[in-house]
């Protein structure tokens, strides 16, 4: 079952609302794809007449009622305690609900699945929670760190497409960053620049070799520096192309 898939049965919030009494009720509705197929303790219990809503009204031998809210939940545990199988437990609300309205309080409820095989001894299946409502299942740390990865990913990949419009390439000396987009050269700088550099290259070239003049140089030296000549003209104009200056895709 996906992750996102939820439940909500809208006559059965009409008809007796949702409170903490009947939270499990409602959550064991036949129609509730989250629910176990298995026979719950809840559900042998609710045949026997027992629930939150019935032990806050009569309470137990032990304890007599009436009970308040917090007290029928306790015997409620203790009495899923005793016994063994799948069980669904209602936790505990959070300690901080002082001041929180009726309507707040029963606006998230908290379930868990568990299987247990002695009084101690429970092994968690599941957690959901009711919100507004609506069942959820709890995300699995699994969902929790590809979601996180996505979205680390998708704010990467956006900053990457923000930056790669910025890039300059110069064949000397290699990329370089330009943010101002009103900072371009004309064509008439662009071209003189790479002239200039053309020259300067020729003559580091020239120096490299032995400091001999054009005409003094063997036949494969001035094939080489022809041949070296027309590559530095092909990476001008790749430098100057859409692809390096726009980030446009080929």
């Amino acid at each position: 079952m996906s992750e996102t898939a939820s439940f909500v049965d809208p006559v059965f919030l009409a008809r007796f609302g949702l409170t903490r009494i009947n939270a499990i009720d409602y959550f064991l509705h036949p129609l509730n794809p989250f629910r176990t197929k298995a026979k719950t303790s809840n559900e042998v219990l609710a045949m026997q007449g027992i629930n939150i809503g019935t032990l806050m009204q009569w309470g137990t031998g032990a304890r007599p009622g009436p009970l308040s809210l917090e007290q029928g939940e306790d015997e409620y545990r203790v009495a899923l305690a005793r016994l063994t199988g799948e069980q669904y437990e209602l936790l505990p609300m959070a300690n901080n609900t002082e001041g929180m309205t009726p309507q707040q309080m029963s606006a998230l409820f908290t379930i868990r699945h568990v299987h247990r095989t002695s009084h101690n001894n429970t092994k968690v299946l599941g957690i959901y929670y009711i919100l507004e409502g609506v069942i959820y299942k709890s995300p699995t740390v699994r969902g929790l760190m590809k979601a996180n990865v996505t979205r680390t990913l998708e704010g990467l990949s956006e900053a990457c497409d923000a930056l790669s419009v910025c890039a300059r390439y110069d064949p000397s000396s290699g990329y370089s960053w330009k943010f101002d987009p009103n900072d371009d050269d004309d064509e008439d700088e662009d071209n003189t620049f790479y002239s200039s550099l053309q020259e300067k290259r020729k003559r580091r070239r020239r120096q490299i070799l032995d400091n001999r003049r054009p005409g003094e140089r063997t036949a494969e030296e001035e094939e080489g520096i022809r041949a070296s000549e027309a590559i530095d003209r092909i990476l001008s104009r790749i430098s100057k192309s859409d692809v390096v200056v726009k980030g446009k895709p080929i």
